[in-house]
């Protein structure tokens, strides 16, 4: 099973939103992760920036200085 880190890039610095990630699903500038044995988590305020499937990364980037996450 290849699971995925999803991050947030903001001036050059990632800041790690979830590890072992199994779903992300995306609606508008919302997107919801997903790992076991784990919350959800909704990011909002963020585009997907790049996908490095080798590396097993998903790099979000912020739209607008409001970012929010809820756990």
């Amino acid at each position: 099973m290849c699971q995925m880190s999803v991050v947030v890039e903001d001036e050059g610095v990632e800041t790690m939103i979830m590890e072992n990630v199994t779903h992300l699903q995306v609606s508008g500038a919302t997107i919801e992760v997903n790992a076991f044995f784990e919350k959800p988590r909704m990011v909002e305020g963020v585009f997907i920036q790049a996908i490095d499937f080798l590396g097993g990364k998903v790099i979000l980037k912020k739209i607008r200085a409001d970012l929010k996450i809820f756990p």
